[in-house]
């Protein structure tokens, strides 16, 4: 074969024009290695136009028990680290609802302000008591996936916080990649059954948990506003980057600004 010569590269003549850098609000996402559900929710409703989702993963081991759940609080500011260096970020959230309880609200917030100071930060956990707050929910009924071990502090939790748990049901798995396979018809079941008159609303809890698309089903069955771990993450993340997106189909939360008292450092 004849030898080809190579081509000769030079630079395009074309001038190179940039957008702003705040044309796109940056999200960042700190997500479980074993994590199936967040990025794929987060995608579903982040509007791709304006925002855009940035993800890093960190070590987990299952089973999903509160010393294994607790084990991850060093390796947040790593993974904090990882997400844009030097690009400004609308917000960060922890996507897990578990972790959030044993590891405490401020001690995550603490960690990733270690790297990204001032930034927004979002909990599962202090994104549904922000959710909770807006719809005028104060009496709750919980489901979770967990085991009953992980599941009895979720319940302490939102006692702590003021809020009235009515009714906690667990399925008992201890897998969060089984968690992500439950299907809808048993997170529909499950939620509905679990309500009653002395419940103002409705929490599911978990990131793993495929929830998102129940929430209206769930909503229409009972009568009540029904909040999830990924629905309050998403909606206070939007809410930090100054976007009032309302999608249709995922509950009446997103009609709903962040309460006052929520635009400190955790949402």
């Amino acid at each position: 074969m004849p030898t080809m010569n190579p081509p000769q590269v030079s630079i395009a003549a074309t001038k190179v024009r940039f957008e702003e850098r705040a044309a796109v609000k940056r999200l960042g996402l700190i997500a479980l290695a074993t994590d199936l559900t967040s990025e794929r929710d987060f995608t579903r409703l982040v509007p791709a136009d304006r925002a855009a989702v940035h993800v890093a993963r960190l070590a987990f081991e299952n089973p999903t028990t509160p010393e294994n759940l607790v084990k991850m609080s060093p390796r947040l500011i790593a993974a904090a680290d990882l997400i844009l260096p030097d690009e400004a970020l609308a917000a960060v959230c922890y996507s897990c609802t578990a972790a959030s309880v044993v590891i405490g609200d401020d001690a995550i917030a603490d960690a990733i302000h270690a790297v990204r100071p001032g930034v927004p930060v979002v909990t599962p956990t202090g994104a549904a008591r922000l959710a909770l707050a807006a719809l005028g929910i104060n009496r709750i009924a919980i489901l979770t996936p967990y085991l009953i071990e992980t599941s009895r502090p979720m319940a302490d939790y939102f006692t702590a916080q003021g809020f009235e748990v009515s009714r906690l049901d667990c399925f008992g798995l201890q897998d969060d990649r089984q968690m992500a396979r439950v299907h809808h018809d048993s997170i529909v079941e499950a939620a509905s059954a679990i309500d009653s008159p002395e419940a103002d609303g409705i929490f599911i809890s978990c990131t793993a948990l495929p929830a998102l698309g129940a929430v209206a089903e769930i909503e229409a069955r009972t009568g009540k506003p029904v909040v999830t771990s990924n629905q309050a993450s998403i909606w206070a993340m939007l809410r930090h980057a100054g976007l009032d997106d309302a999608p249709a189909g995922f509950g009446r939360l997103f009609d709903h600004d962040l309460p006052l008292h929520g635009l400190g450092a955790v949402a």
